[in-house]
């Protein structure tokens, strides 16, 4: 019995061990992976904590250097300041005026520059970023006009006065490349007035030691410096009319004349008061503090086109604008803002741009004067809007336009350096003035214009040179030189006893007119009365208001700015472009002006007179 009931089970023990083992070294197996996976991790983590530390360390480096750099550009700005300090004291200690400290380095002082560890929790204020975006492309195709005005920022123009007022850097009117036209040229933005040759003309250097890669018109800082100490030391001639400057004022015998500056387009928008500014919803004015607030600026219409606005022109009366963009001539009523008409050549090529470089009613309102890329000159009949003639005979871009006194002749420029004077019943050439005294640089002329009485003609031309032509005879009076680059834009105050020019160099020039002004022999030539400091790039376009008090330029700086043509000082600055301020007109009959710019948009302003605040 005890062998059947008291038995031990038989199991086999061989495959349970084997099982065991299997299972053990699986686990080992998996161990051994996790384990080499954490001391890679492990790995990755050191190298990563030792990456974040060098790029934490690397910043507070450059935090620090930034700080040694901005500690150090203050402290030159301060012994900039200690020296023209010592230059007023010695001034006024010699008896000269005394002159006001400029607002540049009150700002300065009013900025305390904070240490690295706080400007990580508090950044500085900072004036907005220009805009470098493009501008919108022309929605007819093509691209913005090239040429004269190739050069400038993209969407702007190169000149309303000159060059068709398509003006942006400097060239006859080509297809702006957003930015031209300085008076008649429509070329891409920047772009020069193209040669005799079809190459685009561009700024040579004018002074010793220049570099081929400057921009044209650029001053190194001591040269701005000299320029804004000069402007510190001269007296302002006192507040006459522009006739009774002419009279009473002394000219000095240098072609600088006095040097005005102006500060206005360095002014923070939100730090200048409420009673010196005036602001719309995407534009606005800054006045002037240093003199009496004399105007009110309003934006009326803004005109929108499909490219850029090379040209606008005022009728005589006053009742529209005319403005010229790539393929057609636009007509707008000045009281409504509604366009009235387009104006296009269904002759002209199909293929490519064809901007209007330069536009102009005649004195009855009856034609409209177009000139464009294709070297042609086109005479519409408003009312009709038919081409009565067609004008032939220039080699290159047409780039300004302007109509005689009476209505009987049309005045050109055009990049083939020559200015011609055509009849407008016939259609014929008249006469033409060719610049024959040409310098090392092109003299393609950007701007022309008739004195009041119809008696002398002005050009002014890319080698920086302004001539006088008399009309009757045809024959050359005299070459003006005294800017420092091309000059993009001339007009004549309504007494024609004075010139006004605006350059690539920044600035505009005032000109005593001599013995051609109409009150008769003061001396034998033109001389500079005045050069007018403020624009932060080139200037594109001038215009005089009808009464010749005032004075307004646009700028591929996108900025306009009011001149008081009697003392020669800024009124106001307005911004309301987003691209070049190409041309600028006033109206005749108004108080209107009108902006032409690369951002493909036209505006008519107001600029009312009010009393000067005590």
């Amino acid at each position: 019995m005890s062998n059947v009931y008291n038995h031990r089970q038989m199991v086999p023990s061989a495959p349970l061990s084997s099982r065991v083992t299997e299972l053990l070294d699986a686990l080992r197996a998996e161990y051994d992976s996790l384990n080499q996976e954490t001391s890679n991790m492990r790995l990755f983590k050191d190298e990563y904590d030792q990456r974040v530390s060098s790029q934490l360390n690397e910043i507070q480096a450059v935090q620090q250097s930034l700080f040694e750099l901005e500690r150090a550009h203050h402290k030159i700005k301060q012994q900039y300041e200690d020296e023209i300090q010592r230059l007023r004291r010695e001034l006024e200690a010699r008896g000269g005026p005394p002159v006001p400290p400029g607002p540049f380095l009150q700002q300065q002082q009013q900025q305390q520059v904070p240490p690295p560890s706080q400007q990580q929790q508090q950044m500085p204020p900072q004036l907005p970023p220009p805009q470098q975006q493009q501008p919108p492309m022309p929605m007819g195709g093509g691209m913005p006009p090239s040429g004269m005005y190739a050069g400038m920022p993209p969407g702007s123009a190169t000149h309303g006065g000159g060059l068709n007022g398509s003006g942006m850097a400097g060239g006859p009117p080509a297809p702006i490349g957003g930015e031209q036209h300085p008076g008649a040229y429509m070329g891409p933005p920047g772009a020069y007035p193209p040669s005799a040759h079809g190459q685009p003309l561009t700024p040579q250097p004018q002074a010793a030691g220049l570099g081929k890669d400057r921009k044209p018109g650029v001053m190194t800082p001591t040269q701005q410096q000299q320029q804004q100490m000069q402007g510190m030391v001269q007296q302002m001639p006192s507040r006459h009319t522009p006739t009774q400057m002419s009279r009473n004022v002394s000219v000095p015998s240098s072609n600088k004349g006095v040097v005005a500056s102006s500060q206005l387009a360095d002014l923070d928008p939100d730090q200048v008061p409420a009673n010196l500014k005036r602001e719309g919803v995407d534009w606005f004015v800054i006045f002037n503090p240093k003199t009496p607030r004399l105007l009110n600026i309003e934006n009326i219409h803004t005109l929108d086109h499909t490219s850029v606005v090379c040209c606008v022109k005022f009728s005589h009366d006053g009742k529209y604008l005319a403005t010229g963009c790539n393929r057609t001539t636009q007509i707008w009523s000045v009281a409504t803002g509604n366009k009235e008409c387009v104006l296009a050549d269904d002759n002209a090529p199909k293929n490519g741009d064809l901007y209007i470089r330069a536009v102009c009613f005649s004195p009855d309102g009856k034609y409209l004067v177009t000139g464009a890329e294709d070297k042609q000159i086109r005479i519409w009949d408003v009312a009709r809007r038919t081409i009565r003639h067609v004008l032939t005979g220039h080699d290159q871009d047409i780039y300004s336009l302007d109509f005689s006194p009476d209505g009987s002749m049309i005045l050109s420029g055009s990049g083939d350096r020559t200015v011609r004077i055509w009849s407008l019943e016939t259609g014929k050439e008249i006469s033409k003035l060719s610049i024959e005294d040409m310098g090392p640089k092109d003299a393609g002329v950007t701007s022309v214009a008739f004195s009041p009485n119809g008696k002398l003609v002005a050009a002014a031309s890319l080698d920086k040179m302004i001539r006088l032509w008399d009309v009757a005879s045809g024959q050359p009076l005299q070459r003006i030189d005294g800017h420092k680059d091309s000059v993009y834009a001339v007009a004549f105050s309504p007494d024609g006893q004075s010139l006004l020019s605006g350059s690539l160099d920044k600035s505009l020039k005032l000109w005593d007119m001599g013995r051609y002004g109409p009150q008769g022999p003061q001396r034998d030539i033109v001389q500079c009365r005045s050069t007018l400091h403020g624009h932060k790039d080139f200037v594109l376009s001038v215009a005089y208001s009808p009464d010749g008090n005032w004075i307004v330029s646009g700028s591929k700086d996108r900025g306009v700015q009011f001149w008081d043509s009697r003392t020669q000082q800024t009124q106001c600055m307005l911004q309301g472009h987003k691209n070049s301020v190409i041309s600028v007109a006033m109206s005749a009959t108004h108080s209107y002006f009108a902006t032409g710019s690369g951002d493909c948009r036209a505006r008519i302003w107001s600029y009312e007179g009010i009393p000067p605040s005590n």
